[in-house]
């Protein structure tokens, strides 16, 4: 999401501030008075409370166990030529997904918002952004999308609203307007805050005049913060979510679920009562079969994950060990390798994604190097049960080269190697495209067995034909130097069920020793093809050499 960098430097904060200036003189952003103009009326069927109907779900279970794609719908795919991704774009490239093995789809912010980009200003909860369709192309593409097997989760902001959304117009118009504390006030700006380098206390007059009280926005002026200590505020979250999920949304990926209540200037980030607000929502999707719930935590995201919280969450932090480790850094290897041995299998394995604090497109932190890439998506798509692969990370999509900070991670899909549009859109692309485009493209890639493109599709494959690496659980993790290795074990009523796999992020070959596996058992090799199998001695033991930077599964020969 737009945010001021928890890490440095600053984001795409003065570009959504440009998108968003024709907005702010009906919230009080302009003008020479302190008091605001009338605000507008709130409709009631945006507030009004939704009861759960469940519609079912077509998925099969433990359908999150699978890989996911995040989208951002603006740079996906344009149906109509007006530049602009939409939902019938995004409809029309599912059996594109579905060939690469996809079964689950992250659909960044779909709602109308104030930035007109990202998203993450919402302007409006229970609706489509126009430029991206309506609730019928929406309809559509669940139909479309669960005919396939693929589920889809869109994003949630709950932290904050757009400063344009009629509830904050109202809160901000008067101290006894009924919407007041909805949002976070004080009556003056308070002294000694610091969130990501500046004082997250904004004046709600004009001019940033404060005699109206000042209002806590913690990522940026234009994004102002629910009070999630009203009870109402919570809930009529929860009814929005309701909404969704009964027209068949299949779950959330949740923002800035760190945020969500503040206590003091030393206590805004990861309090009790964040926990507490995301058991409440796990607690509307048990209400529905088969539905996920993902979190945005990078500063704690193992207790996000946890049952009494959100349930899963992103793993954050571990995708700089994934990249490093793809570099050969032997420390970065054994972290990989110690990392599931004690973090839950509900934390999403990653590469990238949108936000640039999470590292740049991969193709540009690996140099465009085929091989490391290859190494970096193996290692998360085989270790993690759930995987999200960003959009065009599949064909090595590097950022665009004329943009900076956060836009330009997100820049249009390049379906064509067409420096004009990319096959994105017969008209002009919104953004910039690629720099890589001509070279990394679908097109060129979807019929070439040796592509990137081609590789991630049978990765995909190959976890999708073994459960135990979705479902058993993790064990013999082991790193020295460049290699690596780790097992998991499914046991069921059927059998048991082993898979080991190993990794040599070395730049010459190397012979991983398998030990503490049964005397005797035989390993057919599942990756690659057209090798032998392993049988280990009667102590359990045997070599694998693997190439430079090269990677094995082996499967135990089990009635399975």
């Amino acid at each position: 999401m737009l945010r001021s960098n928890r890490h440095g430097a600053s984001s795409a904060h003065a570009h959504a501030a440009l998108l968003s200036l024709a907005l702010l003189a009906g919230c009080g952003g302009g003008g020479g008075s302190d008091t605001p103009a009338i605000p507008p009326a709130i409709d009631t069927a945006s507030v009004s409370a939704v009861a759960a109907s469940d519609p079912g779900s077509a998925l099969p279970a433990h359908w999150q166990r699978g890989v996911f794609m995040e989208i951002f719908v603006r740079a996906y795919q344009d149906s109509n030529g007006d530049g602009i991704g939409d939902l019938k774009g995004l409809t029309s490239r599912l059996d594109d997904l579905k060939e690469l093995g996809i079964t689950g789809l992250w659909l960044m912010p779909i709602h109308p918002s104030q930035d007109r980009d990202h998203g993450y200003a919402v302007t409006d909860y229970r609706a489509v952004a126009p430029e991206y369709g309506t609730l019928a192309d929406l309809d559509e593409l669940l139909k479309q999308a669960h005919a396939r097997g693929i589920g889809v989760v869109i994003d949630y902001v709950m932290n904050h609203s757009a400063a344009a959304h009629p509830l904050f117009a109202n809160s901000r118009s008067a101290a006894d307007n009924p919407w007041r504390d909805w949002y976070v006030w004080q009556n003056s700006t308070p002294s000694g805050w610091n969130i990501y380098g500046s004082n997250p206390w904004y004046g709600a007059g004009t001019n940033g005049g404060s005699g109206l009280g000042s209002y806590f926005a913690g990522f940026w002026s234009q994004m102002p913060d629910f009070n999630l200590k009203n009870a109402r505020v919570a809930e009529w979250h929860r009814d929005n979510l309701r909404f969704w999920l009964n027209r068949g949304v299949d779950g959330f990926r949740f923002d800035a679920v760190s945020n969500l209540v503040e206590n003091g200037p030393a206590a805004w980030e990861n309090q009790p009562d964040n926990h507490a607000l995301m058991a409440a929502v796990q607690g509307v999707l048990a209400g529905y079969s088969r539905r996920f719930l993902v979190c945005e935590a990078p500063g704690q995201p193992r207790r996000y994950a946890e049952a009494d919280s959100c349930g899963s969450a992103f793993a954050f932090g571990q995708q700089y060990d994934i990249v490093s480790a793809a570099k050969g850094d032997t420390a970065a290897i054994a972290r990989v390798a110690a990392y599931r041995t004690t973090a839950s299998d509900t934390l999403a394995g990653f590469a990238s994604n949108h936000d640039g604090f999470a590292g740049e497109r991969l193709w540009d932190q690996l140099g465009g190097d085929a091989a490391k890439m290859r190494l970096a998506a193996a290692t998360y798509l085989l270790s993690s049960p759930t995987a999200f692969v960003y959009y065009g990370e599949e064909i090595g999509m590097a950022g665009a080269s004329g943009l900076s900070g956060d836009p330009a991670l997100r820049t249009p899909m390049s379906w064509t190697g067409s420096t004009t549009n990319a096959g994105f859109t017969t008209g002009r692309p919104f953004r910039e495209l690629s720099a890589n485009v001509a070279s990394a493209n679908v097109a060129a890639q979807r019929s070439d067995p040796a592509s990137l493109r081609s590789f991630y599709r049978d990765v995909i494959a190959l976890r999708q034909s073994l459960p135990a690496l979705t479902l058993g659980q993790y064990g013999g993790a082991l790193a020295q130097d460049t290699r690596m290795q780790f097992r998991r074990v499914l046991t069921t009523a059927v059998g048991t069920d082993t898979v080991w796999v190993g990794f040599n992020y070395g730049d010459r070959a190397a012979t991983i020793d398998l030990a503490d596996l049964p005397a005797g058992m035989t390993l057919s090799r599942r990756w690659p093809a057209g090798t032998g199998d392993v049988t280990l001695d009667a102590q359990g033991r045997a070599t694998v050499t693997l190439p430079a930077r090269s990677f094995a599964v082996l499967q135990a020969n089990v009635n399975f």
